[in-house]
């Protein structure tokens, strides 16, 4: 059977969504599976055993230059990938409805009209799953795989899950052990401040490094450095090196976004601290855990203007992070 699954972005969901591969492979095995991923986040996909091919795209490009001719190289791009038996579209967005159309395939599967980000996707789809849009992530994402295969996972296959993002970098860290920091997302309302950072540091008293992606984090990074002997702010890392990072800590503590969920995918013990979006985003196990602000979310309108992350209590994060480290040693 050959596969292609659709998930564009964002780097979270990409990473919640390759959950699935272990099962599908081990239901079946000689199955191949190819995957279309917008061209900046190709790298997380790298090197993981299940993936055969890796398609990407540069709609972000075409959005940018507001380009038609860009827009139809794209997808004249597509129609080339391959033929298909069956296509999963995780995304469930106009968009990544036409590209499942364009691939070449005569089955097509995604969210039903309630359950989709965007429910006229649904109309492009043979058959359509329904669950909430409000559920779980990875219990949405592994519905959608078990519907479309009939293929049966479990929650003991999800809790004891191998780990599945793979990296052939080195990055060199003088500290043996460490804890992750990730300071940015993409919205200011998601980070906790940088001045609760260097508290937990400093209570903790455990080395520490800070991973960040533009220059605003970087600027954070610095600053947290400079305010704590035990933080160390990283370089510039690409998506292999940060997986390489993330996996070999022996915590992670950070905002609701794409490097903070490497730590499940990496069977890593986390703390992902929650103001706007909802913990729904993650599958919390016994060493993957959250801390959620005391705001109220509507998980079909988030509120940006929502800062409650910055009242979650350094205590509780500081409690919660030893617990892990002492059960963990």
């Amino acid at each position: 059977m050959k596969i292609a699954i659709v998930k564009l972005s964002s780097l979270g969901d990409i990473i919640h969504t390759m959950s699935v591969l272990q099962f599908i492979k081990k239901i079946y095995p000689e199955s191949t599976i190819d995957w279309v991923v917008e061209k900046r986040f190709k790298e997380i996909l790298v090197n993981n055993p299940h993936i055969n091919k890796i398609h990407s795209v540069n709609l972000n490009q075409v959005k940018k230059n507001k380009s038609l001719k860009l827009l139809i190289n794209e997808l004249s791009k597509i129609k080339s990938f391959g033929k298909y038996d069956l296509v999963i579209d995780f995304q469930g967005l106009i968009k990544t409805a036409i590209i499942s159309k364009l691939l070449n395939c005569k089955t097509i599967v995604g969210f039903g009209w309630s359950s989709a980000r965007e429910g006229v996707a649904s109309f492009v789809y043979n058959q359509r799953v329904r669950i909430g849009y409000d559920k779980n992530t990875i219990l949405r994402y592994v519905k959608l795989a078990s519907e479309a295969l009939n293929i049966n996972i479990t929650k003991d296959d999800i809790e004891n899950k191998d780990l599945y993002l793979f990296s052939t970098a080195k990055v060199l860290i003088s500290k043996k052990t460490y804890i992750v920091l990730v300071v940015g997302s993409t919205w200011e309302s998601r980070n906790y401040p940088k001045e609760k950072y260097v508290e937990i540091a400093n209570i903790l008293k455990r080395d520490c490094v800070v991973i960040w992606g533009n220059e605003e984090e970087k600027q954070k990074a610095e600053w947290m450095d400079k305010e704590s002997n035990y933080i160390q702010a990283m370089p510039k890392l690409s998506l292999n090196e940060l997986k390489s990072v993330v996996q070999h800590a022996i915590l992670l503590i950070g905002n609701d976004t794409g490097p903070s969920h490497m730590s499940w995918a990496l069977n890593i013990p986390s703390i992902i601290l929650f103001g706007p979006t909802p913990v729904e985003r993650t599958y919390q196990t016994d060493i993957n855990l959250t801390i959620k602000s005391h705001s109220k979310i509507n998980h079909w309108k988030l509120n940006k203007k929502d800062f409650s992350i910055k009242d979650i209590s350094v205590d509780d994060v500081v409690k919660m992070a030893q617990n892990l480290l002492n059960n963990s040693s």
